[in-house]
């Protein structure tokens, strides 16, 4: 038989990956959410931007930070929101991801924000809607929104991102977030070191630009230290990547002694206090992880403004679209 083709009528942008965006387009999302900043600061934290548009979040996996990131970004910007996740749905009856996409377009939605559990997922849904699509993270493929916080909170805390160092530490092998931090990071002039025992390192990524060490003292330059959980929903069964959660913790954990004051500490979240990172770690005075979330917001709202308006040519026009975005919601 041969294979459908797509229903899509018109070519629409998506972010599936980092590598869907150049530069400068990285530079006016962090621009456009340095703008909406102060919407936040407002009584009245809404604006008319995507008025009359609707966003659908559909979510394959559980989520917390991201799923309700997303609502809310959708609120602020006044657009129509509806969420779908896959307990209780017609997921649970069976139903494929195309059918699911397919019945969600016919309502119609500007832009479909999907995580799933199987890489590629997000391209096929591209395939069954005239909506833009954002992944919401696919597998242990991409996360690119998640990157793009990662990146404004650097940005935001020491004022760049050409130039930094940045050491990723953990379970490289089976994040996401770690593909996409690599790809956005490179791509804005940042000098990456992996680091991390070798069965969670995988084999050829230095290939990507990056440096690759085993041993934890290679934080020890880092202007930022990433810190990665072990995921272990996405090891096979049975496999042991290290021999105990105790070893790993002595050998690859951030820990209060392995951290100067003027490093900044980083985590995508959920953390797991005591295993990958020290409790007093997490809580220091330098760790930016509840700011990450704080940037999360006005990412996405950037990201979702940015899909469903033309890119501004300049960066001046575009910080004149965002005040002019800027208005109050009565």
């Amino acid at each position: 038989m041969e294979p459908q083709p797509p229903i899509t009528t018109q070519r629409r942008r998506h972010l599936i990956s980092i590598a869907d965006l150049d530069r400068a387009a990285v530079e006016r999302i962090m621009d456009t959410a340095e703008g909406f900043e102060s919407v936040m600061q407002r009584d009245v934290k809404k604006v008319p931007t995507l008025r009359g548009r609707t966003v659908m979040n559909v979510f394959f996996e559980s989520s917390t930070r991201t799923s309700s990131s997303f609502e809310l970004a959708a609120k602020r910007l006044s657009a129509d929101t509806m969420s779908l996740k896959a307990s209780g749905s017609s997921v649970d009856k069976g139903e494929s991801l195309k059918d699911t996409i397919l019945t969600l377009s016919a309502y119609d939605p500007d832009v479909i924000v999907i995580r799933h559990p199987q890489i590629g997922a997000p391209t096929l849904v591209t395939r069954y809607t005239d909506a833009h699509v954002v992944n919401a993270g696919d597998g242990k493929h991409q996360h690119p929104t998640q990157s793009l916080l990662d990146l404004y909170t650097m940005r935001s805390e020491l004022g760049r991102i050409e130039g930094l160092h940045v050491a990723i530490v953990g379970d490289v092998a089976h994040s996401r977030v770690a593909r996409s931090n690599i790809q956005a990071l490179t791509l804005m002039g940042a000098h990456v070191t992996l680091v991390g025992p070798p069965s969670l390192i995988p084999r050829g990524i230095a290939a990507m630009g990056v440096e690759v060490s085993h041993d934890i003292n290679a934080i020890d330059t880092s202007d930022v230290i990433y810190v990665l959980r072990m995921q272990r929903e996405r090891m096979l069964e049975g496999a042991n990547h290290v021999p105990s959660l105790r070893e790993y913790t002595a050998m690859w954990g951030v820990t209060p002694e392995r951290v100067r004051p003027s490093q900044l500490v980083m985590h995508p979240g959920p953390m797991n206090r005591g295993v990958e990172i020290a409790p007093e770690v997490a809580d220091a005075p330098n760790a930016r992880i509840v700011e990450q979330v704080r940037s999360g917001l006005v990412v996405r709202m950037a990201v979702l403004y940015d899909l469903l308006n033309e890119p501004a040519p300049t960066q001046h026009e575009a910080a004149l679209r965002v005040v002019a975005a800027g208005q109050e919601v009565a």
